[in-house]
């Protein structure tokens, strides 16, 4: 059923919009970055574990789920209208880097905080949210005149929509490369976590590091950013003065992360099948 024309009053396009499945996708992610900007106040205060703080993290995460949630749904509810089914069956379904988030988003819930987990949910939520501004919210707001009779409607773009698309445009590549690095520095904090063993820590290290190879095998972003962190401790054990068994630790390390690497190779599993792109 299309949509209230251009001549419509405001408040019936804004209506019409906000009854979108697209719009709860959007006000997801708004809700997301406001929640993580004000759990962001308190943590800085250090009163992380107060009232205001613990909801704003638990429903961040709940927002999180939300907005992949509706990604899911939807690419699930388009192959079963096309009767495609996708290759590798559960494995193949967990190559979706949207199941990956939506699942990543239900533990970050229930776990014991992890603040550095908020930001990259953020930043993602940041260019969702852009976008739709600029493609959905402001030609409802400000649609454009109509199009004289028979002549093709005009395309325009008002300056608020064009300084959107040229920050996402800047931005878009450099913040999915700190993403990465975040990406990896949070699995180093779990990883001490464990050490102290600390409460669920070991489970939570297995489901993360499940994640992030999975984001190794699809992301180029994750990939330039280990293999970067590889090049800048290649370069410390190799300087002179390091102790011999410094260097055999990190060869040993980086023998079992390759071996962990093939192992863990899902397209062997999934018969070569490409893993969907995440798209929330």
């Amino acid at each position: 059923m299309p949509g209230p024309g251009p001549d419509a009053p405001l408040q019936e396009r804004l209506l019409a919009l906000a009854q979108t499945l697209q719009f709860a996708w959007f006000a997801g992610h708004l809700t997301l970055i406001i929640t993580t900007f004000r759990y962001s106040f308190s943590w800085l205060r250090m009163n992380y574990y107060g009232g205001m703080a613990v909801f704003c993290y638990r429903t961040s995460f709940v927002a999180a789920a939300l907005t992949y949630g509706i990604v899911v749904y939807k690419t699930q509810k388009a192959r079963a209208k096309t009767g495609t089914q996708l290759p590798g069956g559960v494995l193949g379904l967990l190559a979706d880097e949207n199941i990956q988030y939506l699942a990543m988003a239900l533990v970050w819930l229930i776990a014991p905080q992890y603040p550095l987990a908020l930001i990259p949910y953020c930043v993602y939520s940041t260019f969702n949210a852009a976008t739709y501004i600029r493609a959905n919210l402001l030609p409802v707001i400000s649609p454009a005149p109509p199009a004289a009779d028979g002549a093709s409607p005009r395309k325009t773009s008002s300056p608020l929509a064009e300084r959107i698309g040229a920050f996402v445009k800047e931005y878009y590549d450099s913040s999915m490369s700190i993403v990465s690095g975040l990406e990896i520095l949070l699995w180093f904090r779990i990883v001490l976590s464990a050490i102290l063993f600390q409460r669920r820590s070991w489970i939570l290290l297995g489901l993360y590091t499940a994640f992030l190879r999975a984001r190794y095998a699809q992301n180029t972003h994750v990939q330039t950013s280990f293999g970067q962190l590889a090049v800048r401790v290649d370069s410390l054990v190799s300087a002179q003065g390091t102790p011999p068994a410094a260097r055999q630790i990190w060869d040993n390390i980086k023998t079992y992360t390759r071996q962990f690497r093939d192992a863990t190779e899902l397209s062997r599993y999934t018969g070569g099948a490409g893993p969907a792109k995440k798209s929330s």
